[in-house]
């Protein structure tokens, strides 16, 4: 699990878009972006959760057909979404207090993802 916020935040300064969108995207189809409190207990407690939710199974059709053992990962990074849209307030981010951005790979080897921001305003 990765903060993504001052990477983000970073991108939106450098656009000089004061009112608009910004889009963030993870590039695979094992990962996934969200906002959270990252701090250490929830960025152990949301994988946890995850496991427990959509814990890995060779009794998924993904893993009956590619036998790669990743069948709750794909689940669980669909489940969260793989994109995230956050407005853009006076050249920032427009995120409450205790809200930053977060890369989450759900896959059961560590990955190399692209994640992509668009910055859309005026």
């Amino acid at each position: 699990m990765h903060d993504l916020t001052e990477d983000v935040a970073a991108i939106v300064s450098a656009s000089k878009i004061a009112t608009g969108t910004t889009q963030v995207f993870n590039v695979g189809s094992t990962g996934a972006v969200g906002v959270i409190e990252f701090e250490p207990g929830l960025e152990r407690d949301l994988p946890e959760l995850l496991d427990r939710l959509i814990p890995p199974s060779r009794d998924y059709g993904h893993e009956q057909a590619w036998h790669d053992g990743n069948g709750h990962s794909h689940l669980q990074a669909s489940w969260l979404g793989t994109s995230l849209s956050v407005p853009v307030a006076e050249g920032q981010l427009l995120l409450g207090t205790w809200q930053q951005i977060f890369h989450l790979e759900c896959d059961t080897k560590p990955r190399e993802r692209t994640i992509v921001v668009t910055v859309q305003g005026e």
